[in-house]
């Protein structure tokens, strides 16, 4: 079982009005289910792996359709809480060639006001793996109820190896009022992240003054086990600290597709890519270390072929499992 944890809302998507039609406007916009935690639950069900969404919900219709889509999905629905806030919206604004740009509304709404208080109190025994990230650790109270989890979890064995937890930031950077506050929180939690799947925007956020290696030689130093670095259209790259702390670096190619948007890319890539690992027993901190250089071509392979589809689409729309299968390499 994987748990997400994280926001759950609305993306509006813009789209072209027909000339001559009504409103007087060029641009409209459809709502899409979204929010980089719940696209990667979606991911994981579409590709049949047990997965668990943890947040807080909206009971307004936007709340409503979101709960619809994850139990269509497959993603189980235990660890959330309805609220009577409303649904958080986040208005996306697409330009050919550069990454999609968001401006969230989230003051008093469902997904933020997630408290430490409505974290379980243990989770079940079949849970292999926590995943959280993107703006929610932005945001008050929802960040540090899910601090308090990941924390918890990772010095709680439970009598079995401890959990596996990857972290995707997904920053947006005019969500976080202070860089240099989040950036310390940031390495924080790397003291308990196995797995780290970043953007290269992301690597440059959070270390302008370093190059790429030195970067990631950074992150590695303070615990992180496995980088996964994403890089649209360049591919995937992989970064891992073995045993005897070597790094053993294995880089992917992309797959050129006719791109709708690129919304839900990453959270894709990232949902895939632990779905791999979980296709393939390889879910726990003592196999993701011991993982060979073909293991990672292939898991890396996989997730690209995922990431590559849902950006054939519009909106964070995952493939099944037999749709990655169909891609050809």
């Amino acid at each position: 079982m994987i748990v997400c944890c994280g926001e759950a809302l609305i993306d509006m998507v813009p789209v072209k009005v027909p000339a001559g039609k009504k409103p007087d406007t060029e641009t409209g916009f459809l709502p899409y289910p979204g929010g980089s935690p719940y696209n990667t639950a979606l991911t994981l069900g579409r590709l049949g792996v047990p997965v668990q969404f943890l947040g807080r919900l909206s009971r307004d219709f936007f709340g409503e359709h979101l709960m619809a889509r994850l139990i269509q999905n497959q993603v189980r629905i235990d660890f959330i809480i309805r609220s009577g806030e409303p649904s958080t919206l986040a208005f996306v604004h697409i330009e050919a060639g550069k990454e999609p740009q968001y401006v969230f509304y989230t003051e008093g709404t469902a997904d933020r006001s997630l408290r430490p208080r409505d974290i379980p109190g243990r989770l079940p025994e079949e849970t292999r793996c926590i995943l959280f990230g993107s703006i929610a650790m932005t945001l008050e109270p929802v960040a540090s109820a899910i601090e308090s989890l990941i924390f918890r979890e990772h010095t709680s064995k439970q009598g079995r190896e401890r959990l596996l937890i990857s972290l995707d930031p997904n920053i947006r950077p005019f969500m976080i009022p202070d860089r240099k506050a989040y950036i310390h929180r940031f390495e924080t939690w790397l003291r308990v992240v196995s797995i780290l799947k970043m953007s290269a925007e992301d690597l440059a956020y959070i270390y302008p003054d370093r190059d790429r290696d030195a970067a990631v030689e950074r992150v590695l130093s303070r615990g992180v086990r496995l980088v996964l670095l994403t890089q649209g259209a360049a591919g995937a790259l992989a970064l891992l600290r073995g045993e005897g702390n070597e790094v053993l670096q294995v880089q992917v190619p992309g797959f050129p597709v006719t791109v709708a948007d690129t919304i839900g890319a990453g959270d894709t890539f990232h949902g895939a890519f632990i779905a791999w690992l979980e296709l393939h027993d390889r879910l726990s901190p003592s196999q993701v270390a011991s993982l060979t250089r073909a293991e990672l071509s292939e898991a890396l392979g996989f997730a690209n072929k995922a990431a590559s589809l849902v950006c054939t689409r519009y909106g964070a729309n995952p493939p099944t499992l037999a749709e990655v299968k169909a891609v050809k390499d």
